[in-house]
């Protein structure tokens, strides 16, 4: 794979991890098309564009505040050229963005700091020419967010000096910032908030703009004096400035009382009067004056920031660098990801993985993933389904509350008489839609694939969900390495791949006349090629488009190759039932089948695993109300032995779920047990301490009796040794 560009090449790569920003003689900051399939080989380019990655790229980006940053974003996910090390400094970086939104002290919200004119002012610093007022408001802007973030940083590490190891990697990309009060100070000493340079800047610019206003003043007096002495047309007439000369226009062409320059003539006249030609002279001298001082006092601070460039740089790298990863945590905090724990697959026994801080409770130590899975899923989601659901959800409520809205005005109209010609408003089937969406979520699935798995072979009906099931585990694998946080239920284990290739749909090239078939060999022979054993290979309908039984050949000795010398993992979708066999002759290979409800005749979108799937064509056949004869006929063409595995399938398949309500329900006893267990220690420590406690008042009384007791009998004594024998 050809590197990109590192960030900023002339300076160097940002805490490791290069993105797609570079910097060059006459242009900085210039970032590079985000979706630069050139960098890429074009099988790997094609795998990324069926696994529909430009989009998640295109989704996460969008929670970027600036422009740079989302194309930043962009670039550095859509890549994927991460080393181990960088996908574990860029999933540390994500994590601490979360923790550091979830403090809620920091601001990283850098919608009001428009880099791009930062970047257009640092190119014209690093060029001698002064910058516009613009440029100088957008600089201050990025200074202020700097230092703002590096005053919240202090006061979280003096109420807590563990938030600065919490909150690593960016608490040390933000503390080792340089902020210039000095040059703060100066450009809100100069320059409005409304960009335009102060009167109090120079004397010479309050003096020059003193003069333009005075001379502005005399120009008015006089054309008021002008327009009132026409005392016929004085109403069409009106004062107004001409390429900054002012003038009197008339609504006529009428010759005027007053002599003038005529300017303009035809369906009105403009008409400079002899009277205002020197006040305007002087006028346009006295603003180019005020050009000259605006100039001066913005070339004045030019040179101030000039001293500070490569600190203002840096903060500008630092704020495109924090844009993306706070993209990366809103897009992980929207959709409820969780964080992965990666790890280099040559580590299995021990795996270096990616802890990020977590709190010292037992909840989330019980959580961990077990050991013996390579691939550890728990209900993921894929995340544009899952986007597709939410966009849909939030405008059927959105057309909800404006039907409302809309059926509230019309009754608020002239005793509430309907408005003629206007349609009515169907709210219940718009509120039928929202529950329809509501109790129609995305179904999540689990992946459990064990670390001896080298092909998992996946069957199922079309629409089964087989599709759906590959391209969640690659977005998901996709996801760990660029730094996004996966979207499962809990804690997931995913490995390092260094890449993921993808052989989906009808993909074919038309310009070299290849067929279906022949296309997905194509594409099946680079993948063959270009994968290692770090990499992922995720074949939907393997053997497909062809003769069956050779299909299906072709098919076994495709995955047999890849369990021999091709990639850590390879998932394959198919309807070729002999590809099923290949888990009883090779512990390489596992089967799992998407679900399929009997009962209703459709498909649940969940995986069984260790479970060969079964063909349903012929049941489905007949209950969509094919002639039994026909079924009966193909019943027997199909073969009584094929009926026979089917039936030995099915009742695997109910046993299996079954075998999984039964894990679920002692799962749901065994919290319960936990949390019971967990009460009776707390009850027992309140016992123990209480019994303590208890002890302890005995005592105390014991020992204060005994203390009134010895006083008792000193006094006593005492007095027995007054009385007198």
């Amino acid at each position: 794979m050809s590197m990109p560009v590192p960030l900023f090449a002339a300076v160097g790569t940002i805490h490791g991890c290069p993105i797609n920003v570079i910097r060059r003689r006459n242009a900085y900051f210039k970032v590079s098309s985000s979706m630069d399939h050139h960098n890429l080989s074009k099988v790997k380019s094609n795998s990324l564009r069926v696994l529909e990655w430009d989009k998640l790229c295109h989704s996460v980006a969008s929670f970027a505040r600036t422009s740079l940053g989302r194309q930043a974003t962009k670039a550095q996910l859509w890549s994927l050229d991460q080393t181990f090390q960088e996908s574990l400094r860029l999933l540390q970086e994500t994590n601490a963005a979360i923790l550091m939104h979830n403090h809620d002290s920091f601001n990283f919200d850098l919608t009001s700091v428009d880099l791009a004119l930062v970047e257009s002012a640092i190119k014209h610093a690093r060029r001698g020419l002064p910058l516009d007022a613009n440029e100088a408001m957008a600089l201050l802007s990025l200074l202020q967010f700097v230092e703002a973030l590096q005053l919240s940083l202090k006061a979280a590490i003096k109420q807590d000096s563990d938030w600065y190891k919490q909150f690593m990697p960016l608490s040390e990309m933000i503390t080792q910032l340089v902020v210039n009060r000095s040059i703060i100070k100066l450009i809100q000493q100069v320059i409005d908030e409304d960009g335009s340079v102060k009167d109090s800047a120079s004397s010479a610019l309050k003096k020059a703009r003193d003069q333009v206003r005075t001379l502005e003043r005399k120009l008015h007096q006089l054309m008021d004096k002008l327009i009132r002495n026409e005392t016929k047309e004085a109403a069409l007439m009106v004062a107004s400035s001409v390429g900054g000369r002012w003038c009197i226009s008339s609504g006529t062409d009428q010759p005027t009382g007053f002599k003038g320059l005529l300017l303009s003539s035809g369906s009105g006249s403009i008409i400079e009067p002899l009277a205002a030609v020197p006040l305007n002279d002087e006028l346009q001298q006295a603003r180019a004056l005020v050009a000259k001082a605006e100039a001066d006092v913005l070339l004045m601070v030019t040179e101030k920031i000039q001293m500070d460039l490569d600190d203002i740089e840096k903060s500008l790298r630092t704020a495109i660098q924090l844009d993306m990863i706070y993209a990366r945590a809103t897009y992980s905090l929207s959709y409820g990801g969780t964080y992965p724990n990666i790890f280099l697959p040559e580590d299995i026994d021990g795996p270096l993985m990616a802890e990020p801080y977590r709190s010292k409770d037992k909840t989330s130590q019980a959580s961990n993933p077990k050991k013996e899975w390579i691939f550890y899923l728990p209900k993921a989601y894929h995340p544009l389904l899952l986007q597709q659901h939410r966009e849909k959800l939030s405008t059927a409520r959105k057309n909800v509350r404006s039907a409302a809205a809309e059926i509230r005005r019309r009754k608020m109209q002239a005793e509430n008489m309907a408005v003629k010609g206007e349609a009515e408003i169907d709210l219940s089937s718009l509120q039928k839609q929202v529950r329809a969406l509501e109790e129609a979520p995305p179904v999540p699935v689990d992946f459990f694939i064990s670390q001896k798995t080298r092909v998992l072979v996946i069957t199922g009906p079309n629409t089964g969900g087989k599709t759906i099931c590959l391209k969640t585990i690659g977005l998901a694998a996709m996801m760990a390495k660029s730094g996004l946080h996966v979207l499962s239920s809990e804690s997931a284990k995913v490995p390092w791949f260094d890449c993921v290739f993808a052989d989906i749909g009808d993909e074919q090239s038309l310009s070299q006349s290849l067929s279906t078939f022949s296309g997905h060999l194509k594409q099946i022979s680079e993948i063959q090629s270009q994968s290692t054993r770090r990499s992922l290979v995720l074949l939907d309908e393997v053997g497909a488009g062809t003769n069956p039984l050779e299909g299906a050949a072709l098919g076994m000795s495709l995955l047999e190759s890849f369990a021999r010398s091709g990639a850590l993992l390879t998932i394959a979708t198919t309807h070729h039932g002999e590809l099923k066999t290949l888990k009883y002759s090779n512990d390489a290979f596992e089967n799992a089948c998407m679900e399929f409800d009997e009962e209703n005749f459709k498909p649940t979108y969940k995986i069984l695993w260790g479970v060969p799937g079964r063909s349903n064509a012929i049941n489905i056949a007949e209950r969509l109300g094919v002639p039994s004869s026909i079924v009966d006929n193909a019943r027997e063409l199909y073969g009584a032995a094929s009926a026979e595995i089917d039936e030995v399938i099915m009742d695997m398949e109910t046993y299996k779920q079954k075998f999984q309500e039964l894990i679920k329900e002692s799962r749901h006893y065994l919290t319960m047990s936990r949390g019971l267990h967990e009460k009776l220690l707390v009850s027992r420590r309140k016992l123990q301490d209480l019994g303590a406690q208890q002890r302890y008042k005995k005592m105390r009384e014991l020992s204060e009796a005994a203390a009134v007791a010895r006083s008792t009998l000193h006094k006593k004594l005492k007095m027995s040794c007054r009385v007198p024998i």
